[in-house]
């Protein structure tokens, strides 16, 4: 498991990203609550002074094609057993997956006897600009799994879910469960829908001429979705123990949240005009590898784990799949909240058991 290797001092401006429009934010959300201002600035400058805690894990195996890695978590796993493929979002690092030892959802399997992957999909290049998100799976994720010596049960979070599903139909999959996976775009508020479009259309132009979208600009998204959450939790964190689990988790959780590569041009296009925009998806025009993605009739096990309080992707917005279970817990939370051991990662890890032994 990852192992508690030092602790460094965080520059003074460290994020949040963008740091001129959280601080925007922050003053129209406490204009008229000069407490909450108060605490929300003091969270702000406690989060961007707090030491980090750095962790490492012992250096896993891994496979590698172009420029994506898949890290083998445990590395004394027989080989006899069915690879478990952990497949991350595009959006922010993998680490949410395997963020700490004491939430890591990664090394919980493991630690369950599970032979645990971790698709890394790297920095994008110049010259990927042009790869879409479909490209993604064939030219990056298909032949990561091809160098696998068994077929894998791949487990897909967020977009990460959304790729997982066309990969399972293009490979030799054993099973497939996705967690909070968009699918059906035309279920998310149409007000929130509208408001994502338009940040696409703001900075289309730009994008095209640097051949990607910055992470900033997704994370002012993800704001705009629950601006006085944003900043109340900020304020919530001033009045934690500074020396706490949970002080700890935050600033780990936060740090991960604004760090992230950049979506390749092409990637973010078809995203936003594709999927968000004509529901490409749900409406089975979404063409991967020469073949309509259609999940549902996958003929292997599959499983849907959605959120019933995900303002990122609405339980509606996750697909429906042979068996399904909606949780209480939100877009992060149900991957390294405190009940998330409790409500996600047994059940994924007995659903888990049940296709090893098929």
């Amino acid at each position: 498991m990852a192992d508690l290797i030092a602790s460094k001092d965080a520059a003074p401006q460290h994020g949040p990203r963008p740091l001129p429009l959280f601080l925007s934010i922050l003053w129209r959300e406490t204009e008229n609550d000069p407490e909450l201002r108060r605490l929300a600035l003091a969270g702000l400058r406690r989060f961007q002074h707090a030491k980090r805690r750095i962790f490492k894990r012992p250096p896993p195996s891994f496979v590698a094609d172009d420029r994506a890695l898949m890290l083998h978590l445990n590395i004394d796993a027989a080989r006899s057993k069915t690879p478990v493929v952990l497949i991350p979002s595009l959006v922010n690092p993998p680490t949410i997956l395997d963020l700490s030892p004491e939430m890591s959802l990664g090394g919980w399997l493991t630690r369950q006897g599970h032979d645990v992957w971790l698709v890394d999909w790297g920095a994008p290049r110049a010259e990927d600009a042009g790869m879409n998100l479909a490209q993604h799976v064939e030219r990056l994720l298909l032949p990561l799994i091809a160098q696998l010596e068994r077929p894998p049960i791949l487990v897909g979070y967020c977009l990460g879910g959304t790729l997982a599903m066309a990969a399972a139909q293009l490979c030799d999959a054993k099973a497939l469960a996705v967690m909070a996976a968009p699918w059906d775009f035309s279920r998310y508020p149409e007000t929130n829908r509208s408001e994502i479009l338009e940040l696409w259309t703001q900075h289309h132009n730009v994008c095209e001429q640097l051949g990607y979208l910055p992470m900033e600009v997704l994370q002012s998204g993800f704001w705009n979705l629950d601006p006085a959450r944003t900043i109340r939790k900020f304020a919530a964190f001033a009045q934690m123990e500074e020396v706490s689990g949970e002080a700890d988790a935050f600033v780990a959780v936060e740090d991960w949240a604004n760090e992230g590569e950049p979506l390749t041009f092409a990637a973010a296009q078809e995203l936003f005009e594709q999927l968000y925009r004509n529901n490409t998806t749900a409406e089975e025009r979404w063409v991967v590898g020469g073949e309509v993605i259609r999940p549902a009739t996958l003929r292997c096990p599959t499983f849907s784990i959605r959120s019933a309080t995900d303002r990122i992707v609405p339980a509606d917005a996750s697909p429906i799949l042979k068996e399904n279970m909606e949780i209480p817990l939100g877009h992060v939370g149900m991957i390294i909240g405190r009940n998330a051991p409790e409500q996600l990662w047994q059940p994924l890890s007995d659903w888990l058991a049940r296709q090893e032994e098929r």
